[in-house]
């Protein structure tokens, strides 16, 4: 068994403030997103510069935090928001879900898009790799906190979380880190280098996200409120199932068109 490092999850406070290593880690994966959308940008002979840029990751940044925050609310813990709707606009308190927040970040990109008249699919593709950054910086966020925490087992690696009970548990947030953060992130930015067909690394992001957090919800604890659900699946499958489809489904779509 592993000892769980305790981590302070406030960086520093200045009287009534605080500076949190979850927020910290949101600022970083944004601001690392910023860099890498320019760069590939260039590489694969997309338009965004200048203000087109701070523009996108504005639209990005915004679809994030409310398709997160409605999609927690409405996906895990409905019935709780609905006796206390005040408490939906406390997003300092957590709760946000990474389905609600790739909804609200496709929505905004396909907005910003039209409105801009850039390519769809490429765009797609630029935003879609860069997130994986943020997707691994949040789940190493998620460790710091001590939350998320994994179900209980008996492998060496095994650690016990303080809020969590006696039992070691799966560090589930280091498999996600490692999973949708870095490998998917190594996957994504490789098809870029090679410039396959524009959609390919966008329905590969569904489709690696999607079978990743499937497998690591074998060994995540459920949500307390949701527990499991039909056949003993948790949400996170339920909402990964969809991904996977989508994922497939489209990286067909874009073969049989460019195949001919």
């Amino acid at each position: 068994m592993l000892t769980y490092p305790n981590f302070d999850p406030v960086i520093v406070r200045v009287g009534p403030l605080a500076i949190r290593w979850y927020g910290l880690m949101y600022l970083i994966g944004f601001a690392a997103a910023w860099f890498l959308i320019g760069f590939l940008a260039r590489k694969r002979q997309l338009d965004l510069t200048g203000d087109r840029l701070s523009d996108l990751l504005f639209h990005g940044v915004l679809g994030v935090i409310l398709g997160g925050r409605i999609g927690y609310v409405i996906f895990y813990n409905f019935g709780y928001f609905v006796r206390h709707p005040l408490e939906i606009f406390a997003v300092w308190q957590g709760g946000m879900s990474f389905h609600g927040g790739l909804i609200g970040v496709t929505l905004a990109g396909l907005w910003f898009c039209r409105k801009n008249r850039l390519p769809p699919m490429l765009t797609a593709d630029i935003i879609a790799t860069s997130a994986t950054i943020g997707l691994g910086l949040g789940r190493l966020g998620n460790f710091i906190n001590g939350e998320l925490w994994g179900r209980v087992t008996d492998v060496p690696w095994g650690m016990v979380f303080p809020q969590a009970g006696l039992m070691p548990r799966h560090p589930s947030q280091l498999y996600e880190l490692a999973l949708e953060g870095v490998v998917l992130f190594l996957i994504l930015f490789w098809l870029n280098m090679r410039q396959v067909w524009e959609g390919i690394p966008f329905f590969t992001f569904f489709l690696g996200y999607g079978v990743f957090r499937f497998i690591v919800e074998f060994f995540r604890q459920p949500d307390p409120q949701l527990g499991f659900l039909w056949g003993g699946a948790t949400m996170g499958q339920l909402l990964s199932l969809p991904m996977v489809i989508f994922g497939l489904g489209g990286l067909c779509w874009v073969f049989k068109r460019r195949g001919g």
